[in-house]
């Protein structure tokens, strides 16, 4: 079999058994600027506007933005490619089934040529202006819900050349409304609860925080002409490895330098507001709703949180990947239990959805080999995820009186994890911003088990709640006593 390095070039001769775009590339312009490329965006928003090229919604294409100095490899990658990528589903039964997107027509580093992504963003053609920049990137106090202006956004406020995303968005909307264009959507697609309204409201008050200094009043034409719909996105994306890599040349021939592995799984739920011109997402799958509220709780504390009650708890215990975890009976009970028990309570219903099917997908889906993610990538940001992901079952549950004791055990998990000591007294290599300022706190779990709960930015006055203290302090003495498989074993049994 021949070798053939993707390209624009190698698009006609390409392995028949890959899948490749169905228009001409040449002649799709850019209506999205989206800021973030890494994975999950190519496994998933991507997708779907190559589909809307493909039906002939030729304005449709992105102009891809790498936001962080890490993004520089990736992008190198897919320039080499003419911003071709192939997409390999990964089966349970463990066949893949490859085919190249062509969605991203442009990329830009920011890194490189700041003033570049402006005009991009500044420019008429650009109608949508999506990002996925993580949960921790919308400068948010978790303990209050409230703006937290970052030594990032402070500097963006007097720098000509911003490097933030909402200095970004500030910049170009600034320069959109004095040339009378139209504002562009601005679409987050992180995993955050109600990430459009956060979305608005960082970006509000960081234009607020710049009128200070410009007196244009710009805020209030933000408040009153741009749309923020909300969003619910949702495909497992694990990371690329050179095993992906080779097998994808050894079944088709096709050598690409940085391909995106994903499950078959696709869900895009989008709330119908838009500022101007609105693409057609219905036509290519996506769910356009009034409300996505009851959709973006069933995804983060169902699909999200399980992930944070799987992960440290099943790292702790010697597991290293989620199929491993979901293979482990214990496990796969806790998991279940958590999501039926104690997450489903708190959820409103959902339009069209049977969500003890949709547990039970959740379960297959955890449990498919061939799209397994490690733990470690689970765990990484933890304290960023258990606040946004746990504590918000956690809350609900000691408000109504219900159970919540899989999900505080899952807590008290995390926090043995980020002390970064494994059960075996081996290290941990913990990623996480807040390392340095839980350090203390995590220093002293042996003496006091709730001292982390006085971090603040994590817990806020969750650690002022009596039944959530005892049932914290229970979990951390059976996970000091018995480990986490013992710990999990007697809630599990009580």
């Amino acid at each position: 079999m021949t070798a053939v390095p993707l390209s624009e070039s190698s698009l006609a001769v390409l392995p028949e058994a890959v899948r490749r775009p169905a228009y001409d590339r040449a002649s799709a312009g850019c209506g999205v600027v989206h800021l973030g490329v890494g994975a999950f965006h190519r496994s998933h928003q991507a997708v779907y506007f190559d589909r809307l090229l493909a039906l002939g919604h030729a304005g449709w294409g992105i102009t891809g933005v790498g936001v962080l100095g890490a993004d520089r490899p990736l992008h190198a990658a897919l320039r080499a490619q003419d911003g071709l990528y192939t997409l390999v589903l990964k089966a349970p039964d463990g066949s893949i089934e490859p085919a190249v997107v062509g969605s991203l027509l442009e990329l830009l580093l920011l890194d490189d040529d700041p003033e570049a992504v402006l005009a991009a963003m500044a420019a008429p053609r650009t109608r949508l202006v999506s990002m996925t920049i993580t949960e921790g990137g919308y400068s948010t106090d978790k303990s209050t819900g409230l703006f937290r202006l970052d030594d990032a956004l402070a500097a963006d406020l007097t720098s000509p050349r911003p490097r933030t995303a909402f200095g970004l968005l500030t910049e170009a909307l600034r320069r959109r409304r004095a040339a009378g264009t139209p504002p562009f959507t601005v679409v987050s697609c992180d995993n955050v609860e109600s990430n459009g309204d956060l979305t608005r409201q960082t970006l509000l008050e960081f234009a607020r925080l710049q009128e200070v200094r410009t007196g244009d009043g710009l805020a209030d034409w933000i408040a009153a002409s741009v749309a923020f719909p909300n969003s619910m996105v949702d495909r497992i994306t694990p990371a690329t490895t050179d095993e992906d890599r080779g097998r994808l040349t050894a079944e088709t021939g096709l050598v690409d330098r940085w391909p995106v592995v994903a499950e078959p799984y696709l869900q895009w739920v989008l709330e119908d507001r838009f500022s101007d011109a609105r693409p057609p997402l219905e036509e290519v799958g996506v769910q356009l709703v009034e409300d996505v509220h009851p959709y973006e709780l069933m995804k983060l504390r169902l699909l999200n949180a399980s992930h944070q009650v799987m992960s440290y708890l099943g790292y702790l215990a010697g597991h290293r990947r989620v199929d491993e975890v979901m293979a482990d009976p214990l496990f796969a009970e806790l998991v279940e239990r958590y999501m039926r028990v104690e997450a489903t309570p708190t959820l409103p219903p959902v339009p069209d959805t049977d969500l003890g099917e949709y547990r039970r997908s959740l379960l297959e889906r955890f449990a498919n080999p061939a799209v397994s993610d490690t733990l470690a990538r689970n765990c990484a940001e933890g304290s960023e995820r258990i606040a946004t992901f746990v504590l918000p079952v956690i809350r609900e549950q000691l408000a109504a009186g219900g159970p919540c004791d899989l999900a505080v055990l899952a807590v008290a998990g995390w926090a043995r994890y980020a002390g970064g000591i494994d059960e075996d007294g081996n290290p941990i290599p913990v990623v996480d911003a807040r390392s340095d300022r839980l350090a203390p706190l995590l220093r002293l779990q042996d003496e006091d088990p709730l001292a982390v709960l006085t971090s603040g930015e994590v817990f806020g006055d969750l650690a002022d709640d009596e039944r959530f203290r005892r049932a914290y302090s229970r979990a951390a003495e059976l996970l000091d006593r018995y480990g986490a498989r013992g710990a999990a074993m007697r809630i599990l049994s009580a």
